[in-house]
């Protein structure tokens, strides 16, 4: 079962800006090969960091508003959020090890 969650420009505020613990967002978008290639290594790292931060999806085709808001260009791009702030941010593919190693500095 996935632990991802999926964000929309409706509940982005709720659900990452006031969130308790740190959030992963991936920005993707269903016709993006780098995107697809991502998704099962994001389902990966919300499974090994359950209860440590949240990690979800944000489709940008169906949610424009919100990557537009944050500068969103190219996808998949990967914004850790912390305290209701975005405080690091990855573009591109990424390896889960890269990833992790993200996560580990932002729960430091």
């Amino acid at each position: 079962m996935s632990q991802e969650k999926v964000f929309t420009d409706a509940n982005f505020q709720t659900e990452v800006l006031q969130s308790a613990q740190p959030v992963l967002v991936d920005f993707w978008a269903e016709w993006c090969g780098p995107c697809r290639m991502l998704g099962p290594v994001v389902e990966k790292i919300a499974a090994a960091n359950a209860g440590k931060i949240t990690v979800g999806k944000m489709n940008v085709d169906e949610n424009p508003g919100t990557p537009s808001k944050y500068g969103i260009q190219g996808i998949p791009t990967i914004i850790f959020f912390k305290g209701g702030q975005p405080v690091q941010q990855l573009v591109g593919y990424q390896s889960q090890d890269k990833i992790q190693k993200m996560i580990d500095e932002i729960l430091r």
